[in-house]
Formats: C-alpha cells, sequence, structure tokens
C-alpha cells in the first residue's frame, strides 16, 4: 500500500481570520474556497495543497470521543516555509501585527536563519533560510 501526501489540512476555529491571513498577509494564491466557504486550498507549489477546513465541519464528522482536547493538540505540528530573506519577511509580519514567537536567529547547528510566528488560530508556522556553507 502507498500513501501520497496530498494535502496539510489545517482545522481552525477562526476560518475567516485565517483565510484572510494565509491569503493577504502571507500571499497564498487560493486555488478553491472563499472567505465564506468554510473550506478553501491554498496554492503552495507543484504537489501539495495547504487547506483551511472550519474545526467544527469537521468535527461534524469524527465522534466527540474521538476528539482531542485543546491541550493535547497545543504545537503538534508546525508549518515551515522557506524564504529568501528571515529578516524582511519578520519585518514585514511585523507590520502586519503578526503574532511574533521568535525573532530571526542563526541556528548554526541547523545551517538556518529562522523567525516564528502563528496565524491567527494559534497554529505555529516557521520561517527559514540557508545560512550557506556551515563550518
Amino acid at each position: 500500500m502507498m500513501l501520497q501526501l496530498t494535502h496539510i489540512r489545517l482545522l481552525v476555529n477562526n476560518y475567516k481570520d485565517c483565510f484572510f491571513f494565509y491569503r493577504d498577509v502571507l500571499g497564498f494564491w487560493i486555488d478553491w474556497g472563499d472567505e465564506n466557504s468554510g473550506y478553501a486550498e491554498l496554492h503552495t507549489g507543484d504537489s501539495l495543497k495547504l487547506a483551511l477546513f472550519r474545526k467544527d465541519f469537521m468535527a461534524e464528522a469524527i465522534p466527540s470521543a474521538y476528539l482531542p482536547s485543546a491541550s493535547d493538540c497545543h504545537n503538534k505540528m508546525a508549518l515551515i516555509f522557506a524564504v529568501d530573506n528571515v529578516d524582511d519577511v519578520y519585518e514585514k509580519l511585523k507590520e502586519r501585527n503578526v503574532v511574533i514567537v521568535t525573532q530571526p536567529l542563526d541556528r548554526p547547528a541547523w545551517g538556518l536563519r529562522t523567525a516564528h510566528f502563528r496565524d491567527p488560530d494559534g497554529n505555529l508556522i516557521e520561517i527559514f533560510s540557508n545560512l550557506g556553507s556551515v563550518n
């Protein structure tokens, strides 16, 4: 059996704010859906889609006995995006009053410069760029 990952779907409480955040602040094109549809697919490249889905819509399909508690879900995943310049993107996010988690920081052991922030639903997002050759 071969599984093919096609989507990363964020189940969000605040769908409309998340929709505008990913479209207007992060600049993703919308392949399907709008701010009122409750589901949207964002263009992220060739083969993987990032989707937003109203959490209450998903809950209708999953029996409540199988829903994790909020504390069980906190920071169990992060979206990671490569950028050309972490500092430039970080400054643009600050200007847009995005919730910042960490300022740009060189991480020589990783060979990366990173910064972290949250979307309107609290999902953790990392941006990174390569530091170049690690000596």
